[in-house]
């Protein structure tokens, strides 16, 4: 294990140095979440009906999104996509490692480093000036933390499922568009999950994405009780799980098909 935590603290420390993009990054998330506060604003006042969610929690889960925005914004790792197309993933082949955790490594080191550099200003702005509310009780903020871990994971897993696919595939381009943009829609990025119909929660419900962003954020608003919360990171837990499994079978199937184009 020594090595795979100095494989995370490298590729951790590299990405903490990308700090004015970071900026630019959080200025962006900024503009975009008081767009998306003013658009929940008006659909509040504009509605007599009763909302399964209260414009302040929106609120914050808004916040809470923008905060953690690059947990749900993925995208295959561009250096290993690189190897994969030029050959030299073969190198991995060689070296006395777990390919898969190698790859997972590097996955939860993507999804760490950049999201702290955003998220702590996020924090700090819009809970002193826009309107994210501190965690519920005690009890909600011990679980977010837990769940906002687990969603770690659980992105890596995916991550590392899109870089494990670039070994069919040519260019890999079309996965890195078509999985960001369902993924954004089914985490509850972009509407709170609670708010879509009725007949859409058992779907949305049973798909790991929400495990992504809707259930840290509504255990940060008490939106799910503590007593739920233990079902809510079961359901993260269990879907982390399987798709580490699955990852690691297509990545055994295509290690043992693997051809380098050219030779």
């Amino acid at each position: 294990m020594i090595a795979y935590w100095a494989i995370l603290s490298a590729r951790f420390r590299a990405l903490l140095q990308y700090r004015a993009a970071a900026a630019a990054g959080f200025g962006t998330q900024l503009f975009w979440g008081l767009i998306r506060v003013m658009i929940f604003g008006a659909f509040y006042q504009s509605s007599n009906a009763v909302q399964p969610m209260s414009y302040q929690d929106v609120v914050s889960y808004v916040w809470l999104g923008q905060a953690m925005i690059l947990l749900v914004l993925f995208r295959p790792d561009v250096e290993v996509q690189e190897m994969i197309r030029s050959g030299t993933v073969a190198y991995e082949m060689l070296r006395p490692l777990d390919v898969y955790l190698v790859w997972f490594t590097r996955a939860v080191a993507m999804r760490t480093a950049p999201v702290l550099l955003r998220a702590v200003p996020m924090f700090i702005v819009a809970g002193l000036l826009l309107g994210l509310k501190a965690p519920a009780s005690p009890q909600a903020a011990c679980l977010w933390a837990l769940s906002t871990a687990m969603a770690v994971l659980l992105s890596a897993a995916i991550g590392t499922l899109m870089t494990v696919s670039m070994l069919w595939t040519i260019a890999g381009d079309g996965i890195g568009r078509l999985v960001p943009a369902a993924t954004f829609i089914l985490s509850g990025m972009i509407v709170p999950l609670p708010l879509f119909p009725d007949w859409a929660q058992p779907v949305l419900n049973f798909l790991p994405f929400r495990g992504l962003a809707d259930v840290p954020f509504r255990l940060y608003t008490g939106h799910i009780a503590p007593a739920e919360g233990v079902a809510a990171l079961a359901h993260q837990l269990a879907w982390t799980v399987a798709l580490i499994a699955l990852g690691r079978w297509l990545l055994v199937r295509g290690m043992r098909r693997l051809v380098v184009q050219g030779g």
